[in-house]
């Protein structure tokens, strides 16, 4: 029973490293959309309408 749980949180810290690695090295992407989603211009939203 102590080995099998040992290996699963193993598994579990190797995929999280290798989500950092990556992500890290920029291969990774934002797969969110979201309805309130708007463009931005140099990190700055943009306004559907002036205020």
């Amino acid at each position: 029973m102590k080995a099998s749980v040992a290996m699963g949180l193993l598994f579990f810290l190797v995929f999280f490293l290798l989500l950092a690695l990556l992500s890290a090295a920029g291969l990774t992407a934002d797969s969110r959309d979201s309805a309130d989603w708007k463009p931005s211009d140099g990190g700055h939203r943009w306004r559907s309408h002036p205020s």
